[in-house]
């Protein structure tokens, strides 16, 4: 055989390979793109049912063991717009009873899914502080930011595993909307235009979670009966956890005391 005849065989052979390697790369990878694409597209997993006819309620009180802090006070003298209360919010005692706990479930509620609610969450601002000073919001929750002052604020979220943010909001503007896609309980949020202004955000994957009031109390609703975690968090004295067992229907007070510290 001619030799120029069997080069330009040869030459030819290679390019066929080479296309047709090409293609089956060029098909491999748009499969792998549509894969990712279909599972980037995939709905998130439906709410787990809760049967309405067997839900349980935990409530209780939360104290606050031995004597209170005095609180300390604000100076607010630096911007003639701020006249609110000027008492820290810190640690909150009266009569015993301690306000501003955030009350959640911590464990027993294994791989349940729940629908994220649809109405926001309101943080007010006013009187140069914020209102409430504990939130509890569901992950992806939409919070409205509002501002009642006649001055400006910033808002600053100072987060952990969330993405941090910092936006300014003028007297009289729309309310500002955010949300938190990571669990992350005692998310601290700050002002930096009025460095005593201060709160704390807990975000959390299910609906079963308060926040104590000035008299102590919280009540969490709609729990399907089980075994739980349930935890009491303080911005100033820790954390503390008790196991609780419903039953269908079941009303179950679970009290919790704090110390100075902590203990």
């Amino acid at each position: 055989m001619n030799t120029k005849i069997s080069s330009r065989i040869l030459v030819g052979t290679l390019a066929l390979s080479s296309l047709l390697l090409t293609t089956a790369c060029n098909k491999n990878t748009e499969q792998s793109t549509n894969k990712m694409a279909d599972k980037e597209a995939a709905p998130a997993p439906a709410a787990t049912p809760i049967d309405p006819a067997t839900v349980a309620t935990v409530n209780g009180s939360v104290k606050f063991d031995g004597t209170a802090p005095k609180p300390s006070k604000i100076d607010m003298s630096q911007d003639p717009a701020c006249k609110g209360s000027n008492e820290a919010e810190n640690i909150v005692v009266s009569g015993g009873d301690l306000a501003n706990v955030f009350v959640y479930v911590k464990d027993g509620l294994g791989n349940r899914t729940f629908d994220v609610p649809k109405d926001p969450v309101v943080l007010d601002q006013s009187g140069c502080k914020y209102h409430p000073h504990v939130l509890g919001v569901m992950a992806g929750q939409t919070v409205q930011i509002k501002n009642d002052d006649q001055t400006t604020h910033n808002i600053h979220p100072t987060p952990k595993d969330n993405r941090e943010w910092n936006e300014s909001q003028p007297p009289s503007s729309p309310a500002i909307e955010k949300n938190f896609a990571r669990e992350e309980i005692m998310l601290p949020v700050k002002c930096n235009q009025h460095p005593w202004m201060k709160m704390y955000v807990s975000v959390v994957k299910n609906p079963f979670y308060a926040v104590t009031d000035k008299s102590g109390k919280y009540e969490i609703k709609g729990l399907p009966p089980g075994d739980y975690t349930i935890a009491f968090v303080h911005e100033k004295l820790g954390e503390q956890d008790q196991k609780v067992t419903v039953a269908a229907k079941e009303t179950k007070t679970v009290d919790q005391n704090f110390k100075a510290g902590g203990e």
